[in-house]
């Protein structure tokens, strides 16, 4: 039988990489039976956060005298040995528990099961499956919410409902899979972003992939059978590798380039880019900046902007025509060997009949694509690290992405030319404007630095 350490851990905050642990507990279970317990509260070494304290209770004084993690990591290590690490949102309770190890260069793994996940396959039809909301449907009292203890006594008791209804629950189902994928390396998976890679049997790749989860995207890879391609590729998939990139905006530019840079066969078959229409700029024989709309796939240029469709994609341009004051025949927009309408309602001041000279129009134009370009000329973009202590850098120079490499957290404090010799060269494609730029929009990046 399987031995089970059910885990809850409160915290200072959301990061694994930036926050600390301030306790702990453990329920371990054997042949469907609860046969040890462990919990303490952590030193955090920080202040905790008055909203934290407000969700947990437990405040600066209550951990001021209690042990650092140092000073409990080998009881923890002794009581989950050859034990399976299970959790509720288990990713973020062993992502916590591995930056404390990792801050002691100790590398902490155990195989996770995560009861939301398996709630939701074994318990279908809840309207949640949070905590808090899935045990009081199921009549378990949760003592003490939202502290150590008492969630991890609440989620023993969920789990050994689980295993009630599937006492095989570990049993990844292998059928249809290919014979030379073997469960060991699925177990080894991590649960961290980063770009995964298949493989068939002659070692070909077939398709890749971004996750920030690689473990559990991977898994749900070889679960679908929804489409006819997604069976026929998972009958392929004989080895999986992945690279850790600890930022979702780095596995997005790798994952981006190595894509166009390999053209596995699935991405072929699957991928389908939501922009398939740009707007795309070119001088003409007179000197005139014009713009275009073009389908993304048949050029090779970078766009200014992309669209969903072309319909959107032509009502912005007329839109940006209008309010530049543009020429609609230098935009595609009206077909005319003289003066387009838009000038004889003094709209358009004269390009098209030569009245307005290109210096002059053409500085409207480049007005309009720096709405497009990002906000300064020259940006250094820094996220979250591979590991504790280590940072993502993405450079942007002349408006234009340079690539991406990673740093200590110390070395951010050296020139950008230090900073910058970190960096690992990737070419600009059509995709990676509007990746970084969504990214920035949603202010998802740690910090923009503007140099």
């Amino acid at each position: 039988m399987e031995k089970y350490a059910v885990i809850d851990v409160e915290t200072t905050g959301l990061s694994h990489k930036t926050e600390r642990l301030t306790e702990i507990a453990i329920v371990v279970i054997e042949d469907g039976e609860i046969v040890n317990e462990f919990s303490s509260l952590i030193n955090p070494e920080r202040k905790i956060p008055y909203r934290i304290t407000q969700l947990t209770g437990i405040n600066d004084q209550m951990v001021q005298g209690a042990p650092h993690f140092y000073e409990i990591a080998k009881q923890i290590v002794e009581l989950t040995t050859n034990c399976i690490f299970v959790a509720h949102n288990a990713s973020f309770d062993y992502r916590f528990i591995q930056a404390e190890f990792a801050r002691y260069e100790f590398d902490y793994h155990r195989k996770v099961l995560d009861t939301v996940k398996l709630a939701r396959k074994l318990m279908p039809g809840f309207r949640s499956y949070s905590l808090g909301k899935l045990t009081a449907q199921l009549g378990i009292k949760i003592e003490n919410r939202h502290r150590a203890m008492g969630d991890a006594a609440a989620t023993a008791q969920l789990f050994i409902m689980l295993l009630n209804l599937q006492p095989e629950i570990t049993q990844l189902n292998l059928r249809g899979l290919h014979s030379n994928l073997k469960k060991e390396i699925l177990d080894s998976l991590p649960h961290e972003t980063g770009v995964y890679y298949f493989f068939d049997e002659a070692h070909q790749l077939i398709y890749i992939g971004k996750s920030n989860n690689i473990h559990s995207r991977v898994l749900s890879h070889l679960s679908n059978t929804t489409t006819r391609k997604a069976i026929e590729m998972r009958e392929r998939i004989a080895d999986v590798n992945y690279e850790i990139c600890g930022s979702e905006l780095v596995a997005l530019l790798l994952e981006s380039n190595e894509i166009k840079n390999h053209m596995p066969v699935y991405n072929r078959a699957q991928r389908r880019t939501a922009f398939v229409w740009g707007m795309y700029q070119y001088l003409n024989e007179s000197g005139y900046i014009c713009l275009r709309l073009a389908k993304t796939s048949e050029e090779k240029e970078i766009p200014v902007n992309v669209y969903k469709t072309k319909r959107t994609a032509l009502s912005e341009l007329e839109r940006l025509t209008e309010e530049f004051q543009l020429c609609q025949n230098m935009n595609g927009l009206y077909q005319s060997s003289g003066a387009c309408f838009h000038y004889s309602i003094k709209q358009c001041l004269g390009a098209c009949v030569g009245e307005e000279l290109p210096d002059k129009y053409n500085k409207r134009v480049e007005q309009l694509i720096n709405l497009y370009q990002y906000q300064n000329r020259n940006l250094l973009i820094v996220d979250s690290g591979r590991r504790v202590g280590e940072k993502s850098i993405i450079l942007i120079e002349n408006f234009v992405y340079q690539g991406f490499g990673f740093v200590a957290e110390e070395e951010l404090d050296q020139s950008i030319e230090v900073i910058k010799s970190f960096i690992k060269y990737y070419p600009e494609n059509k995709d990676v404007a509007t990746i970084i730029r969504g990214y920035l929009r949603q202010k998802k990046a740690e910090a923009v630095i503007e140099y």
